[in-house]
């Protein structure tokens, strides 16, 4: 089976078969760039209306071209009709949202479960059809890359690149409209037709990707690849790259195994593949990444407990907690019987005045004390500037002198 996998990754299992895993990677391309934007104007989920809302569209269309050519089987009656049953679906989001009180969460869900039901009594009709039982729209709902033609392919991979080619042209637009639309608008740009733009172009990723991922789960492909992203970087130009490397990975690798095992539909192996990279991106992101999360927070910890210990310390307190005496002990501030070491004195010492410049700091300056966020974590020459220390320093000083020969000297 890995020798059958490694053929098929390299392109040696036959032209269909490596135009197939080509159109599918080139889609999950597309998928993961126009992703990006709708994740960033926080309209992943219409994805979600768009797709479900595709289904009456394609059994109108298979309807329409079994009455024209005598067979339904036509991916460009198909993808006309889906195209118009989803620019259908989202007027009706929009309108619903604009004319009554319904929030876009409660839209949408409104229109997908009206379309999608709509779509399942078209299905049920058409299997009812002599030529029904040859429909194969059941490919639609969860893909399907086995049974695509060689024309299918080539037109999703032409359709894809299209698509990936458009986003990246007016990609600055984009991402100025989704960060902040208000200034996009004061510059004279027409925010309303941007944001048309990307629903189009989001329009035709769920219409291409309908044969590849299936109607259901074709949202994956829009939503999970730009979260991955989000992960790993915060510079849009380096996230739409991620996403896009990601999207069409997921495709390309579970396009193989769709193909590597027939009876597996395609939509359900290219969607677990993306979630395998996105629970990778989870976990070993290097900002965001649980992994990295959790090494900071020891980090803090481990950076307050050795404080607290040091200035215990400095006050006489030599009983310490068991964990606090062993790190202590392994830097080599406190010998096995407790009692500092030579090196130890001079580092309690250097505490003890650190923290009484950031407490003088506290005092002078409240303001930017709070702002600062390594208050008290890092040594205080590491953060402040020279001029600032000597001032507090100075302060420090003035407050150790007796009041009345304060006052004297003053």
């Amino acid at each position: 089976m890995l020798h059958d996998l490694f053929e098929i990754l390299s392109f040696q299992s036959g032209y269909n078969t490596n135009v197939v895993l080509l159109g599918s990677g080139l889609l999950g391309t597309a998928g993961g760039v126009v992703g990006v934007f709708s994740l960033l104007r926080k309209r992943a989920l219409i994805s979600d209306a768009i797709s479900h809302a595709t289904l009456p569209g394609i059994t109108l269309g298979f309807l329409v071209a079994l009455a024209l050519t005598g067979t339904g089987k036509s991916l460009p009656f198909l993808m006309i009709g889906s195209t118009l049953s989803g620019i259908i679906g989202v007027l009706l989001v929009q309108w619903i949202k604009d004319n009554t009180r319904l929030p876009e969460d409660s839209a949408i869900g409104t229109v997908l479960s009206s379309f999608f039901g709509l779509g399942v009594v078209l299905m049920s009709y058409i299997q009812t059809l002599k030529s029904g039982s040859q429909a194969g729209l059941e490919s639609y709902l969860l893909g399907s890359t086995a049974s695509m033609l060689q024309s299918e392919a080539e037109m999703i991979a032409f359709s894809a690149l299209a698509i990936t080619v458009l986003a990246i042209l007016f990609m600055k637009e984009f991402g100025l409209v989704c960060f902040d639309p208000d200034y996009a608008a004061s510059r004279g740009w027409a925010v309303n037709k941007i944001d048309l733009m990307m629903m189009a172009l989001l329009l035709a990723v769920v219409v291409i990707g309908l044969k590849t991922v299936g109607l259901i789960l074709i949202i994956a492909l829009v939503i999970i690849p730009p979260v991955a992203a989000r992960f790993w970087t915060d510079r849009l130009g380096l996230m739409v790259a991620i996403s896009a490397f990601t999207g069409g990975l997921s495709c390309y690798l579970g396009a193989a195994l769709s193909a590597l095992t027939p009876d597996l539909p395609s939509g359900a192996t290219i969607v677990l593949t993306a979630t395998s990279i996105f629970t990778l991106s989870l976990l070993f992101a290097p900002k965001r990444g649980v992994v990295a999360v959790a090494l900071r927070q020891l980090s803090f910890r481990l950076k307050i407990s050795r404080r607290r210990a040091l200035l215990s310390l400095h006050k006489g307190q030599m009983i310490l907690p068991l964990s606090q005496h062993l790190l202590l002990k392994r830097e080599g501030i406190i010998q096995n019987s407790g009692e500092l070491t030579i090196r130890g004195q001079q580092t309690v010492t250097e505490m003890a005045h650190d923290q009484a410049l950031w407490n003088q700091y506290l005092s002078d300056y409240p303001e930017e004390a709070f702002a600062q966020n390594k208050w008290s974590l890092a040594m205080i020459t590491d953060v402040l500037s020279i001029d600032l220390i000597k001032e507090l320093e100075d302060s420090i000083s003035h407050q150790s002198i007796p009041g009345c020969l304060q006052k004297d000297i003053s």
